[in-house]
Parts: C-alpha cells; sequence; structure tokens
C-alpha cells in the first residue's frame, strides 16, 4: 500500500467535542470551534448542573469515550504556534496530548500549512511530538519518522533537539526524506533517502514497541502545503504501517 492508501482506508465513526460548564471567556470557544472548522469533529458547549466546569467531552455514537480539562486542550493547541515545536520552546516532556484529542485517531483530518494559516496543521504537528514522546519515555521500539527533506531535522532546532534525545536512548530512530542533508557521524539514526512520492510528500512519525503495536500518524500532500492524514493506537494498524513503510522505503 501507499502512505495515501491508509488514509483512504480509514473510517471512524463521527466525532463531536462538547465543551462542558465553560467558564473560560467564549473566544476560547470560538478558537476550539475554528481549530476544527471543516473538519468531521463537531464542536458545541453544554452546561450539565451536576457536570464539573470546563472539560471537554469527546463523543462518538452518542457515547462519552474520553474527557479532559479544557485547559489542557488549551495547553496543548489553542494556546501554542508550530514556533514553540521547531524551535525547541516546548520539548518532549511538555507535550503529553490530553485524551480527547488522541482519542480522535482514525478520524480523517484535511488541513493547510504555513502561509495560509498557522493553525490547522499544528494538531498534526502537536500528534506527531507526543508519538515522539510515547517512544521517549518508553526508552525501546523502533521509531519511523517522515520529514519530507532530510535537511529539516538539521534545519528546525526544536526538532534537531527531539532526534538528538532519541539517538540517545536505546530507541531504534529511522528517519526519511530527500537527501538534502545526511545525519552526521555520531547523530545515530538511520537515515533512508530518496525521491518517491512517500519521500516527498509523505508526513509519518510511527512508534511500535518491542512486543508489537504502538502509535502512529499518517499524513501525505496531495499538493503543496495541503495534508490529508490521520492517527491510530490501534494496534494491527499500526505494525501494518511500520511493516508497509520498512519494506517499501
Amino acid at each position: 500500500m501507499t502512505l495515501s492508501e491508509f488514509i483512504e482506508d480509514v473510517d471512524a465513526p463521527q466525532a463531536s467535542l462538547v465543551v462542558v460548564n465553560r467558564d473560560q471567556p467564549m473566544p476560547v470557544q470560538r478558537m476550539l470551534e475554528g481549530l476544527f472548522e471543516g473538519q468531521p469533529v463537531a464542536v458545541s458547549e453544554a452546561d450539565l448542573p451536576e457536570g464539573e466546569r470546563d472539560v471537554v467531552l469527546l463523543v462518538r455514537d452518542g457515547d462519552v469515550v474520553a474527557s479532559s480539562p479544557l485547559s489542557a486542550v488549551m495547553d496543548a493547541v489553542l494556546l501554542v504556534n508550530s514556533d514553540l515545536f521547531i524551535t525547541g520552546t516546548r520539548g518532549l516532556e511538555e507535550a503529553e496530548l490530553p485524551d480527547v484529542l488522541a482519542g480522535l485517531e482514525e478520524t480523517r483530518f484535511d488541513v493547510r500549512g504555513y502561509p495560509e494559516t498557522e493553525k490547522d496543521k499544528l494538531l498534526l504537528i502537536a500528534v506527531s511530538r507526543a508519538i515522539e514522546r510515547e517512544a521517549w519515555l518508553a526508552g525501546e521500539g523502533r521509531l519511523r519518522s517522515a520529514f519530507q527533506r532530510l535537511s529539516r531535522m538539521n534545519d528546525e532546532s526544536g526538532t534537531r533537539a527531539v532526534y538528538e534525545t532519541l539517538a540517545e536512548s536505546d530507541v531504534d530512530v529511522h528517519v526519511y526524506g530527500t537527501p538534502d542533508w545526511m545525519p552526521p557521524v555520531g547523530f545515530d539514526v538511520t537515515a533512508h533517502a530518496g525521491y518517491g512520492d512517500d519521500f516527498r510528500k509523505g508526513w509519518f512519525v510511527v512508534f511500535r514497541r518491542p512486543e508489537g503495536g504502538g502509535t502512529a500518524l499518517v499524513a501525505y500532500a496531495d499538493t503543496p502545503r495541503q495534508w490529508s492524514g490521520f492517527w491510530t493506537g490501534r494496534d494491527d494498524l499500526v505494525d501494518a504501517v511500520a511493516e508497509d513503510i520498512a519494506y517499501r522505503l
């Protein structure tokens, strides 16, 4: 399969995010609605007399499947921008993803990158860093990450710091992209370089535990700065993505 075929195959139930008993100002609600505008995720709010305040619920098929404090969602994606990740201002230790965002797995997102917008792509960036954090905390397993251009690892100080940290662990790190730069001796990652579509247009971060399973993000740019993608923690799908990348790239 190609990366785009994995994306085409995902089919998650309709998801909704419900902000319950909001005390935060209305602009916070509007920011959350704006983040998911045009995506298959409905955002609403509700007042529940017996409920906690400033809580976000993830609802699928009428069932609440996850909840997170609104403050955690704000800290993860609403009050940040991509520069915090690129520059390393936000490190691995701060990259935990709230349950209501992690629970949007296998929902297909179609997002734009800079300069069209500064926010659309942020959700995928946050998920990518959360998967890198998962690998770092595990301290073992295999991480496969695509950058389109390998030079991005060197150009973005925050990204380089993350992968230097991972390379110093027992995680087996593999990186993918076009060979406009190669990791120097002593940077303990395995580089896979090429010019095919999945090298040039693919974006994936796939962590596989030694016993199998893990977490994967897969995205693909059909046109410049226009990404379609999803993430998943389903073991069989993570294994399938990891094995496909290992075989083809």
